[in-house]
Parts: structure tokens; C-alpha cells; sequence
């Protein structure tokens, strides 16, 4: 039975869907108007894994993801790099699939964009106009707040707390500084479409909802995003959806908690917004995305580079322990071997695991749980009697089943398959930029370490030894391990 905490009502509760054995789910995408950071890339990852465990549980999922292509951010960018804003937003959509395929982040099944959906998005600021939810001023439509009674029940916030905190836009047409706009009137040089109530184009709100309402209709399953977006983007579509329907909008809202960077939060003032491609470079994919599946979602994360070391070195003992089932089931014999305690254990790790999910998706735990695996993988294969081939493939199926769902590994034919990539820069731009002289040095370490294990295949004792002194003349010990290389200051 999986459980989830709900954000509209504050509290966990069982997953209970629209059709049985079926989760309809949107998640806001990204503004096409830059490369993602990992910010947004938290969310990414968060929201697919929670897709793929789903599916694991035997659901099939309608997975709806979309692009705002038509914004503020779009345009200011635009005249920024001299280009069209169509243009610019088709550039960042197509950074935005290489970074995710990056993360082994899949493809949803539909990624609506704005631009392709104006037609529905006039429709349903129609609807709200006739159902006097909405207003036309000067050319703008702006939903009326204080009409749809229930407006606040998403964020807690009560409308006298909003006022009184409202950063009043400076529409002088609006009837109440609350109101949102559903359509803004056409400015020189922006992207237009003609509508009844003059050129112009939709507000971010009504996006959503238009594509929501159209791809999964009403009281669909799972509404995701940032924890960001709780207010007053997800209220103003619950308070808009609502208005036009009559109808609940969403069953269950998820949100990803925030990514600070050693304690701080990321803004690009103090340069340290981290883009993914970037880091993408400087580690391998695989150790990233664990290391944004190690927290709980509804936690904050922390990111330092330590932390991402600490999730390679991780990768490296899954993939240690894929190779000895590998060459233990090459090894094995059928229905002949020590299976007794191997057999339970894989029943019991499994079991633990899926409670762990269940429990509001619960990665951390989860993950926890592929350790315990390692273990007893460990244990039975350097045994003196080698269990069955059934019992060995049973726990490949553990392992590749886990993989599945935490996507760490890409997968081939059920299988995971492991691409070491390798940074040959020994720094970029923003690092220096944006981070303190021990991230630069704690990079700069791990690049030495990762040339020295090159140097160590490749059988070139004579730069292996090179780096290993060279580093302890600077007080840093290296020590191979079988779980990779260890350091520690002297």
C-alpha cells in the first residue's frame, strides 16, 4: 500500500487513483530559457523515480510533463542573446533533454509546450469570464481571487496575509491587487496571438492548466513540482481549474524540498547556481543522480562536492557488486549450492525496500537497502560454497529491479550498464567563480585520483607513483582500497 504526503492536506494518505491500476500524473517542467541547474534537476530526478517505482508496483502511469515556452524569462533572454524568442526557447528545450538524458532522467510520455496549445488556453480563460471568475481590463484578463472562495487551501496562506505581503503588479486595469492575469495584452517586440480580447499572450498560470485539463482531465492522480511552485503558481491553478470545472482539479500535490549549497540558498548573485551540464563534467552521471535520490524528497538537500565524492565512491560498490554477480553466475551450478541464508536475505532486503517507497516514496531508506544487498552479495559469493545459479540470479533480479527504480544506471535488455566518463578539464568557469578555495582544491584532488586510476589500468606504474608521492609531499595519503581509493590529510 503506498502512501503519500499530500501538500493540500498536510498529511500522508493512501494513494488512491482515479481508475484502478492506473496514476495519471503532471509535473511542471522547466521555462525554456536557460540551461537547467540542479535545482531543477532534483526534481526532475525525484519525480521520475517516483514514476518509475509506480510502475514497479505494477500501475500504469500517464506521465505529462510540459514546457513553458511563452514567458517573461523567455523574452528578457531572448533580446539578451539577440535572438527570436521561439528560437531560444527551441535552443533550451533541446539542452534541456540532452541534460536529462544525462541523468537517465526518461522521456514523459507527452511534453506539451505552451505555444502549441494557445487555442485551449483561450477556451478555458473563456469559460472563466462566463462563469464570472474573470475579467477583461485594457486588453488584459485577470482572474478574480476573492470570487473563488476556497483560493489559499493549497499554500495555508489566508488572502489578508497576501495583501498584506503582495508585491503589487503594476497593471493599473487589475480590480484588487491579488487578482492574476490569464492574458496579457500585446507589448512591441513580444510574441503574440490573436484572441477576443485583442493580440497578446497567456499568463504563466493558465498554462498549465489548459494542458493539464487536456491531456488528464479533472481529479486526475498526482500533481508535482518544486516547493517553490506551492504558491502561487499551484494555487493559482487549483483556483483557476476549479473555477472553469467545477470539479477537483488534482487528488494528491508532491513537492521536491529545496537545494541549498553548503547551507546557502543558490542564487546567482553570490554565484553558486550550479548547472547540471556542468557538473555532468566534472563527475560521472551515475554518482550524481544518487546523490540527488540520497535525501528524502520532501527534505532539503545540500550540495558540496564532497557530497557527489561520496556518492562515486558509492556507484563504484554497485558496480563491484554487479561484476561479482556477474562472475559468480558464470561460476554457479544449477540447484546445487548454499542458498539457505542468501534466499532469505534477498526475501527480507526486498521486502524492506518497497516499504521504504511505499513509505511516501522514501529513498534515502530505499537506498539504504541496496547496500544491505551488497552485503549479503558480498558475504555469499567469497563463501566456500558458492549458492545456487536460481538463488545468484534471484538476486541479480534484486539488484537490476533496484536499479530500475532509482534509475542510477541506463539499462540494456533489463541490464545495467556502466559508462565511466571522465572529466580531461581540470576546472571551469563557474567553479572558480562560484566556489571557496576547498571545493577547487577538493575537485582538483579528485581529478588527480581519477588520472592516477587511468595511469593504474593503463599499467604506468611510473605516473601512478608519480601522483601518489607527489600528494604526500603535500600531506594527502592515498590508500587502495577494494571499495576505490581513499584519502586522508596527514
Amino acid at each position: 500500500m503506498i502512501e503519500l504526503y499530500n501538500t493540500l492536506t498536510k498529511q500522508k494518505e493512501r494513494l488512491v487513483t482515479r481508475e484502478p491500476g492506473r496514476v495519471a500524473m503532471y509535473v511542471c517542467g522547466p521555462t525554456t530559457y536557460n540551461y537547467i541547474h540542479l535545482g531543477n534537476a532534483r526534481a526532475l530526478v525525484v519525480f521520475d523515480t517516483i514514476r518509475r517505482y509506480l510502475e514497479y508496483s505494477g500501475y500504469k502511469v500517464e506521465f505529462v510533463q510540459n514546457f513553458t515556452d511563452v514567458d517573461d524569462k523567455i523574452i528578457d533572454r531572448a533580446k539578451e542573446e539577440g535572438l527570436d524568442p521561439h528560437d531560444l526557447a527551441r535552443k533550451y528545450t533541446g539542452a534541456y533533454f540532452e541534460d536529462a538524458d544525462g541523468l537517465n532522467v526518461r522521456r514523459a510520455d507527452l511534453h506539451p509546450k505552451v505555444s502549441e496549445h494557445i487555442p485551449e488556453i483561450i477556451a478555458l480563460i473563456e469559460t472563466l469570464i462566463a462563469r464570472e471568475f474573470a475579467y477583461v481590463a485594457g486588453g488584459d484578463v485577470y482572474f478574480s481571487v476573492r470570487r473563488f472562495p476556497q483560493y489559499g487551501k493549497l499554500s495555508g496562506r489566508r488572502l489578508e496575509e497576501m495583501l498584506a505581503g503582495a508585491r503589487v503588479e503594476p497593471e493599473a486595469n487589475k480590480l484588487d491587487p491579488l487578482d492574476f492575469a490569464l492574458w496579457k495584452s500585446a507589448k512591441p517586440g513580444e510574441p503574440t496571438w490573436p484572441s477576443p480580447w485583442g493580440g497578446g499572450r497567456p499568463g504563466w498560470h493558465i498554462e498549465c492548466s489548459a494542458m493539464a485539463l487536456k491531456y488528464l482531465g479533472t481529479n486526475f492522480d498526482i500533481h508535482c513540482g518544486g516547493a517553490d511552485l506551492i504558491f502561487p503558481h499551484h494555487e493559482n491553478e487549483i483556483a483557476q481549474s476549479e473555477a472553469a470545472t467545477g470539479e477537483p482539479f488534482a487528488r494528491y500535490w508532491l513537492h521536491n524540498g529545496f537545494i541549498t549549497v553548503r547551507q546557502e540558498k543558490m542564487s546567482k548573485s553570490i554565484g553558486n547556481v550550479f548547472l547540471v551540464r556542468d557538473i555532468l563534467r566534472l563527475y560521472p552521471a551515475p554518482a550524481v543522480r544518487m546523490f540527488l535520490v540520497g535525501t528524502h524528497y520532501r527534505s532539503p538537500l545540500d550540495y558540496a562536492p564532497e557530497y557527489i565524492e561520496a556518492s562515486v565512491r558509492s556507484v563504484e560498490r554497485l558496480e563491484t557488486c554487479f561484476q561479482l554477480l556477474t562472475e559468480a553466475l558464470g561460476r554457479a551450478l544449477p540447484g546445487r549450492g548454499e542458498d539457505g541464508l542468501l534466499d532469505e536475505r534477498l526475501s527480507v532486503i526486498e521486502s524492506e525496500f518497497k516499504a521504504a517507497m511505499d513509505d511516501d516514496f522514501n529513498t534515502a531508506r530505499a537506498l539504504a537497502c541496496c547496500f544491505d544487498l551488497i552485503r549479503e552479495v558480498n558475504i555469499s559469493v567469497h563463501a566456500a560454497v558458492l549458492p545456487s545459479k536460481e538463488t545468484l540470479e534471484k538476486a541479480m533480479g534484486v539488484f537490476c529491479g533496484f536499479n530500475r527504480v532509482l534509475g542510477i544506471f541506463p539499462e540494456r535488455d533489463g541490464r545495467p550498464v556502466f559508462k565511466r566518463r571522465v572529466s580531461t578539464q581540470t576546472t571551469l568557469a563557474w567553479d572558480i567563480e562560484g566556489a571557496k578555495d576547498d571545493d577547487l582544491a577538493m575537485r582538483l584532488l579528485q581529478l588527480l585520483i581519477t588520472v592516477r586510476q587511468e595511469a593504474r589500468q593503463k599499467k604506468d606504474w611510473t605516473t601512478a607513483d608519480r601522483i601518489r608521492e607527489g600528494l604526500r609531499e603535500l600531506g594527502v595519503v592515498l590508500e587502495d582500497t577494494p571499495e576505490g581509493v581513499r584519502w586522508k590529510r596527514v
